[in-house]
């Protein structure tokens, strides 16, 4: 009986390690795919376009002069009764303003200079973020594969225990044991399998996919060789980070709003043209021929209201919170980049510690053991520590893997570079 129940729990357990992996197979996505998915579906993105549209049409709407004004006029002076004659008039105006409509265009043009980098930052951070959760994918993966390699080799355990305990060549304590190690790397493999298809279901929200259809990624946790100079990505911040060249195009735009204010205060001039036509009067006692007359007229506003110029400094405040504001965000970019260099640095470290060799190690230390184990020369609990230890080991490399790839990806973003990649 106890022979049949090993072997109905061995069988169990062999379908359970048949149906997993195979559960992982289905439709692949590889980092290209998903980054071009990611920029093309992502609504937000989207939203930002529109602003760089609306800040097109604010430049065009800029640029429209007034319109001039034309005006016409017929009058009878009682022509019909004391015959003092008709007359007829026409006049054009035009209203001239110094410098508001350049001042206006200027406004608009640093506006939409503004609203394009800031729609280039946008654009950058979402693909490090997507970068950065395709990473983290990544190691849900690794992670994952080292649960199912540990859970593989405690299931061949158990199935070597459960027949020299059926030949009277193993106690039952040590089934048992073997039993629910199998038993505990197969509920840890689960927990990590959940982690990754978590990781997926992220994956497939920030392509906008609401089916979720990604069942695998492809691609490996690679550190590439890279030399960074921190005087150099600090020298260039200014021109390399879209944040602070947006914020460069707002100091300008509110100079620009405190010239046009300027502007605006200056008074406008209107000037008209006009033909008076009128007919010949045929009063006994006033007569007149009939005649065409001109006008010209030129209205100058007094601009009293111009004594109160509080708009004039609320702009000139303004223009020096935007000065202000430019230097605060140089500023935390420079802290920025300084805290990833250091990151990066840390992470480079740490992955120097790593190698192929203590890995191998720890994988011929654990072939060792269950070795000696299956031929009675070891304990299951030396087998076992074996086991944690390599397992620990290759979680240990792909975290550090995950950091220092990270941390790379952080840096180069802080610094304004957009080289990125995981292929």
């Amino acid at each position: 009986m106890k022979t049949i129940t090993s072997i109905r729990n061995i069988a169990a357990f062999v379908a359970l390690a048949v149906a997993l992996p195979a559960a992982v197979c289905g439709q692949s996505l590889d980092y290209n795919t998903f980054i071009n998915r990611v920029m093309r579906n992502n609504l937000e993105y989207a939203v930002a376009q529109l602003d760089r549209s609306v800040s097109e049409a604010d430049l065009k709407a800029a640029r429209k002069f007034t319109d001039p004004t034309f005006s016409a006029e017929y009058g009878n002076n009682s022509d019909w009764d004391i015959m003092m004659g008709q007359s007829l008039s026409f006049e054009l105006g035009k209203t001239i303003s110094f410098g508001k409509r350049s001042a206006r265009i200027q406004v608009a043009r640093h506006n939409l200079d503004a609203t394009d980098a800031g729609l280039k930052q946008f654009a950058f951070t979402l693909r490090a973020e997507a970068t950065l959760a395709y990473v983290d994918a990544l190691l849900a993966r690794d992670m994952a594969l080292v649960g199912l390699e540990n859970m593989n080799n405690m299931q061949s355990l158990y199935y070597g225990d459960s027949i020299r305990n059926a030949t009277g060549d193993l106690s039952e304590v040590d089934v048992m044991q073997s039993r629910l190690e199998a038993n505990m790397a197969s509920q840890e493999y689960q927990a990590l399998r959940v982690d990754y298809r978590n990781a997926l279901v992220e994956l497939s929200q920030l392509m906008g996919d609401t089916l979720f259809t990604v069942d695998t990624i492809v691609g490996t946790l690679a550190v590439p060789a890279h030399l960074f100079s921190l005087e150099r990505l600090l020298k260039n911040a200014d021109s390399l980070r879209f944040d602070i060249v947006q914020q460069q195009h707002l100091e300008l735009m509110a100079e620009s709003e405190l010239k046009q204010v300027r502007r605006e205060r200056m008074p406008d001039i209107d000037l008209a043209l006009g033909v008076n036509w009128n007919s010949r009067v045929r009063n006994e006692e006033a007569p007149a021929p009939e005649y065409v007359g001109y006008t010209i007229g030129l209205g100058i506003p007094l601009p009293f209201s111009n004594m109160n110029r509080s708009d004039v400094r609320s702009s000139q405040y303004k223009a020096q919170q935007a000065h202000l504001q430019t230097d605060i965000v140089r500023r935390q970019a420079r802290a920025e980049i300084v805290k990833a260099y250091n990151s990066y640095q840390s992470a480079v470290s740490r992955m120097s510690q790593f190698s192929t060799s203590i890995m191998n190690d720890a994988q011929l230390v654990l072939q060792g053991k269950i070795y000696a184990y299956n031929r009675g020369e070891t304990s299951l609990l030396e087998v076992i520590n074996a086991q944690h230890t390599y397992n620990e080991m290759r979680q240990s490399y792909a975290e550090c893997l995950h950091q220092c790839v990270t941390a790379l990806i952080e840096l180069e973003h802080s610094a304004g570079l957009n080289s990125f990649n995981l292929e």
